[in-house]
């Protein structure tokens, strides 16, 4: 399903023209300058046959440098796009390539150490080109993590051409719970001093080493910290902490968590938790 555009998902724009301007222009990592530790480049995609427009951006990073994913970890650095104008663009889904899970001076992060291509997906009004404006913010991390700062701006334009690498990065996606024949999803949810604890019991294969079961809910102003992973046998359980804003107990709607099971074999994605 297509998100509506917000400031707290990494996003890609795509277009016919790519403007990178890092802010600041001067800023200097481990003694090296943006352009040297991470270039960013668009891949153009196609119009598909719905109507909707395929894009991708290349993320190249310099030997030992790595980005993140949708969901960081405390040790990461979330991506967030700022839009200023989206002409004609009325949503837009990430479709994630399977993350690695890294462990940094005894703090966890996930994300991606080489160069990696984000699949965006986005929905269009109109047959014709579409225009965007906006700045991207992303960390890239060596030994510290660094915040980079980008403005973007172009077009998405109706060519129908299929591009090879984009559909590549569309294949290496985490799994449903059907495809790596997952079982039953149980969410039991608790309340604490400033909001909710969830705990997940999940019957899925292992996934491999570093194994990260991963909460997140759909509201963005809502945070869940690391959750605490365990296996035994063929079930995963993950107790993560949910925090509002205004930090005490509320209301759940369990359809809104999101749940990923990540190892260093495969990833599986759990939308179904039940009570």
């Amino acid at each position: 399903m297509l998100r509506a555009l917000t400031t707290t998902c990494l996003a890609a724009l795509s277009g016919a023209a790519l403007i990178l301007s890092p802010a600041p222009s001067n800023a200097q990592f481990e003694g090296r300058s943006v352009d040297e530790v991470v270039q960013v480049s668009l891949i153009e995609g196609w119009r598909m046959e719905n109507g909707r427009h395929m894009a991708g951006i290349r993320i190249a990073l310099a030997p030992g440098w790595k980005t993140y994913w949708r969901a960081p970890g405390d040790g990461g650095v979330p991506t967030v796009l700022r839009l200023r104008s989206a002409e004609g663009i009325e949503g837009m889904a990430i479709h994630w390539p399977r993350p690695e899970v890294f462990f940094t001076n005894g703090m966890r992060s996930i994300g991606y150490r080489q160069d990696v291509i984000l699949p965006v997906e986005f929905a269009v009004s109109g047959g014709g080109a579409h225009a965007l404006d906006g700045r991207l913010d992303l960390g890239v991390c060596l030994d510290i993590c660094m915040p980079v700062s980008m403005d973007l701006s172009g077009e998405l334009l109706p060519d129908t051409t299929r591009d090879r690498d984009i559909g590549l990065a569309l294949s290496d996606r985490p799994l449903t719970a059907a495809e790596a024949g997952a079982g039953a999803v149980r969410c039991t949810v608790e309340p604490i001093s400033d909001g909710l604890r969830v705990t997940v019991t999940a019957e899925v294969p292992a996934t491999g080493n570093d194994e990260t079961l991963v909460l997140e809910h759909r509201d963005p102003g809502i945070w869940v910290s690391e959750a605490m992973t365990r296996r035994d046998g063929g079930t995963v359980t993950g107790v993560a902490d949910v925090v509002p804003p205004d930090h005490g107990p509320f209301a759940l709607n369990r359809s809104d968590l999101r749940i990923t099971v990540i190892g260093t074999a495969m990833a599986v994605e759990l939308d179904d938790c039940r009570g």
